[in-house]
């Protein structure tokens, strides 16, 4: 549906029925704008509605007419002109990080006792087949 400007016009003779219309039409989904001058009665709605069911509606408050319906276009937009690019900020030049090889390395604390350990120990076995299948 296409956006449409449609003029009613409505008897009201009282602030409380005038109201009570405008809160009746503000309700519709799809109404973009409304307006209505006092002095002739007529009120202007705006949007993509259907006209029919706004003036059922309104004929349960007061006496309702159709003035006119047109199509709204939406305005023509003009090309906007080409933007020089702007000016491309100075490059920082930063070294590179080195990786740490393991972050989480652990460093061995010998525990304070009376036997230290040996590290530099060999075992060697005699046999030369240990394994033993049973």
């Amino acid at each position: 549906m296409t956006a449409q400007k449609s003029v009613l016009q409505l008897s009201v003779h009282e602030e409380r029925i005038r109201r009570k219309a405008w809160k009746t039409v503000s309700r519709f989904s799809g109404v973009t704008s409304i307006a209505m001058d006092d002095k002739t009665g007529k009120m202007t709605v705006v949007g993509e509605v259907d006209v029919p069911v706004i003036v059922t509606k309104l004929r349960k408050i007061c006496n309702t007419e159709i003035v006119s319906v047109e199509v709204v276009k939406p305005p023509e937009k003009k090309p906007e002109p080409a933007k020089p690019a702007p000016p491309k900020p100075a490059e920082i030049v930063a070294y590179p990080a080195v990786p740490m090889i393991n972050p989480y390395q652990h460093y061995y604390s010998n525990p304070s006792s009376y036997y230290q350990p040996n590290f530099n120990s060999r075992v060697v076995v005699e046999e030369p087949n240990t394994c033993v299948i049973m």
